[in-house]
């Protein structure tokens, strides 16, 4: 693992797996519980942008110290108290651009989740396409014991979870288990405190194998027909899978198969 220090700021590690085909992006205020402050969000931003703009297909998410993220920084929030509206849309907007960037993004994200992952960071999670969480963590949504309604974070963590469960989350501030969490759709996998780094990188592993082709097209694909109709979204995926059956790098791959060898395109042995 080699750093990457031209992205690097005092709120957040970032680093390059040796073979390219991962980045690994760490929020490093273990003190603070990982919160989301406006160095983290700059550099989370940079992140996104370097990975899509790399050979890499999977951004990997996670927090120093055993935490994830605990949400928006409350003592950065609380100097906009009093200002006008405008004030508080800036500060407020953080999480949906990453959010945005991170659906936008040719590469696969996955939340490592140790500790807590709350508020926003929920959000923040939620939003990957995979979430490999340890046994122990908690999540929820605390912010509305301070009167904030975790507006930005519901879109993720409602396309993610069962209505009535999430709307429970959403509403009464508590703390489920990542048992509970998985139960509702917000993980991938689970696993215990000595074989999380295991599991994490099986699975990392895994998706780094996929045809670039493959992942850049196909999610971008889900999250297009997801907000389809049946019928729309039956016609839209035709046309996906004949883009993808064109490819140069499907081709490889089905000539690679019936040669009992491994395709051209980078992968992990």
């Amino acid at each position: 693992m080699e750093d990457s220090s031209d992205l690097s700021n005092e709120a957040l590690d970032v680093a390059v797996s040796d073979d390219g085909l991962a980045v690994r992006a760490t929020i490093d205020r273990p003190e603070e519980r990982n919160s989301l402050n406006e160095p983290v969000v700059l550099g989370l931003l940079d992140a996104i942008t370097y990975a899509d703009e790399s050979e890499a297909r999977v951004l990997v998410l996670r927090g120093a110290g055993g935490t994830f993220c605990s949400g928006g920084d409350l003592s950065e929030m609380s100097g906009v108290i009093g200002q006008d509206s405008t004030a508080y849309r800036e500060q407020f907007s953080s999480l949906s651009a990453i959010v945005q960037e991170m659906v936008d993004a040719s590469v696969l994200t996955v939340a490592a989740v140790e500790g807590y992952c709350l508020a926003g960071g929920l959000g923040l999670a939620a939003a990957c396409e995979f979430v490999v969480a340890r046994e122990d963590a908690e999540f929820g949504t605390p912010e509305v014991d301070v009167g904030l309604f975790p507006a930005q974070a519901m879109a993720p963590i409602m396309r993610s979870v069962d209505q009535k469960a999430g709307l429970k989350l959403l509403f009464t501030g508590e703390h489920v288990t990542a048992t509970e969490a998985a139960g509702m759709g917000l993980v991938t996998e689970l696993a215990p405190e000595d074989e999380f780094e295991d599991t994490l990188d099986d699975l990392v592993d895994q998706l780094v194998n996929n045809s670039p082709v493959l992942i850049e097209v196909g999610k971008e694909a889900y999250y297009t027909q997801r907000d389809m109709g049946f019928q729309e979204a039956l016609s839209y995926l035709k046309e996906i899978i004949t883009i993808v059956a064109m490819s140069d790098a499907t081709e490889e791959g089905i000539n690679a198969f019936f040669m009992d060898d491994v395709p051209e395109w980078e992968v992990r042995e």
